[in-house]
């Protein structure tokens, strides 16, 4: 497929794209890590404690 005449510019672009965005390095899934990613989007809340019931 590399070298497929057949392929247009904008197909060999979109490939080479999606190349580099999976070869980046992705944040790890689940876990310790998950916890503390939900734990800090809601951890404003804590802030404002006449937002609780």
């Amino acid at each position: 497929m590399p070298d497929d005449p057949v392929e247009t510019p904008i197909q060999k672009a979109l490939r080479l794209k999606k190349a580099a965005i999976a070869a980046k390095p992705k944040p790890p899934r689940g876990g310790k890590f998950q916890r503390q990613q939900a734990a800090a989007a809601h951890s404003s809340s804590k802030s404002k404690p006449w937002m609780s019931r």
